[in-house]
């Protein structure tokens, strides 16, 4: 650790003490979750936030969050309009609200739960039935190396506990919504949700995860997300990052997929100012299929990387990647993906593309595609291209008698669409569509125009 972070760790550990302290008064844990949030804080304390010296964050700098002092978020009540613009039209049945990192029961809706799953907030859980998470709390998400997964693990206080029964099919989309709220004195507060979902063998779920918040509040959501999939199980997850522009986002999530399981994800970054997202898959079982998709929007001055490790411990499996990201004025953004291939994985058959699309000279992308292979019997395939708008497509949209902005959107939105089409729950895809088209029109700093 570099001694400016010493310096900075040292100064906010009494802000992280008192917030690990303020967490344990809240509620009584079993053992199990005080011993691993004991663990957790001793290793954050231990860790300190990372440095560009790592590898994984040689062009992530989080001295800004590390210098913050971020105190633990307020209970705070809002509105049922304050939701609106984060609702999803017509995937209403099934919807938990966290606000500030609570279970906000007034603004959940449970008025369609299919038999065969189970929805509870972590809290609920821990104290009721902590028997049912024990497993799962923590079986993926290691923190011996990771400082923000330590800090979520020691300082989250609640989330949401999802299982699906075996052999059972549920067609109504889960919606997981988490919002921050700006602190009355103008504070910078910060928030730890946890997301456990347990699909059982033969089962289907489809969860969409939105994290949000207004663009006057300075806050910092630290979110870990673990999922296991049981032998032929179908997951289908969708994560729609909607922060304030003064939000600092940092999350990860820890996939476990069993024999013949089929995972999907669908990362999709249009707000935050500094955003990190880190994906873990293991594929643990033969026939399993895994694809990742990821579109993220960035101007202004905000940041954004993706982080993906795409781990084959199986043979005959197969894993699909693909992200691209939209960058103008002076935004910065890293995509890091590594596919792992043991050497049992034979038959192993993975792709991995990454485009970026630059819209001014000031925008950068740092991209690093990794394959470590130690299996012989593959197929295993990666790509990056990062450019500007084709001057030819440009010209000729022109001459059809578009205005150069007209041009410009039309090529942008062809670009984005290539990944929105893949998703297949339509009300998500036209909300973002919709949301792609409001950002394109207009002028000005901050705009994806010239």
């Amino acid at each position: 650790m570099t001694e400016v972070l010493k310096t900075q760790l040292v100064q906010g550990r009494d802000t992280y003490e008192a917030a690990f302290e303020e967490v344990g008064r809240a509620a009584a844990l079993p053992d199990f979750a005080s011993g691993l949030r004991d663990r957790a804080f001793a290793r954050f304390s231990d860790l300190g936030f990372p440095t560009t010296k790592l590898e994984r964050w040689r062009f992530t700098n989080v001295t800004p969050i590390a210098k913050t002092p971020f105190i633990l978020a307020p209970p705070a009540e809002v509105q049922g309009s304050t939701l609106a613009p984060y609702e999803l039209p017509t995937v209403s049945g099934l919807r938990l609200v966290f606000v500030n990192g609570r279970y906000a029961q007034d603004l959940s809706v449970f008025s369609d739960v299919p038999a065969g799953i189970s929805i509870r907030s972590l809290a609920e859980t821990l104290a009721t039935d902590p028997g049912v998470v024990e497993a799962d709390l923590g079986g993926l998400a290691a923190f011996d190396n990771d400082a923000f997964t330590a800090m979520n693990t020691a300082l989250f206080s609640d989330g949401a506990v999802v299982r699906v029964e075996p052999n059972t099919p549920i067609e109504t989309p889960l919606h997981l919504l988490f919002l921050s709220t700006a602190a009355d004195d103008g504070t910078s507060v910060m928030t730890h949700p946890r997301v456990l979902v347990h699909a059982g063998e033969n089962s289907q779920l489809r969860v969409i995860e939105t994290y949000a918040g207004p663009d006057d509040a300075r806050y910092f959501t630290n979110a870990v997300t673990e999922i296991v999939a049981g032998p032929n199980a179908v997951v289908d997850h969708y994560k729609l990052l909607r922060d304030g522009l003064q939000a600092s986002h940092v999350a990860s999530m820890h996939l476990r997929l069993a024999r013949s399981a089929r995972f999907s994800s669908h990362s999709i970054t249009i707000g935050g100012g500094f955003v990190r997202n880190d994906v873990d898959a293991v594929l643990d079982g033969e026939g399993v299929e895994c694809t990742l998709n990821g579109l993220y929007l960035a101007n202004g001055r905000r940041f954004v990387d993706n982080h993906t490790t795409i781990h084959h411990a199986k043979p005959h499996c197969a894993s699909h990647e693909l992200y691209k990201g939209i960058l103008a004025d002076e935004a910065r953004a890293v995509f890091n993906g590594k596919i792992i291939v043991e050497r049992d994985a034979q038959k192993t058959d993975a792709k991995q593309t990454n485009s970026a699309l630059l819209l001014s000279e000031g925008s950068q992308i740092n991209t690093k595609p990794e394959l470590e292979i130690f299996a012989d019997d593959v197929k295993c395939t990666h790509g990056a291209t990062i450019g500007q708008l084709d001057k030819e497509a440009l010209f000729y949209l022109r001459s059809r008698g578009l205005s150069r902005r007209q041009a410009r959107d039309v090529l942008i939105h062809a670009f984005a669409s290539d990944l929105l089409n893949r998703i297949t729950i339509k009300p998500i895809r036209d909300t973002l569509d919709e949301i792609l088209q409001q950002q394109l029109p207009g002028s000005g700093s901050g705009t994806f125009h010239e």
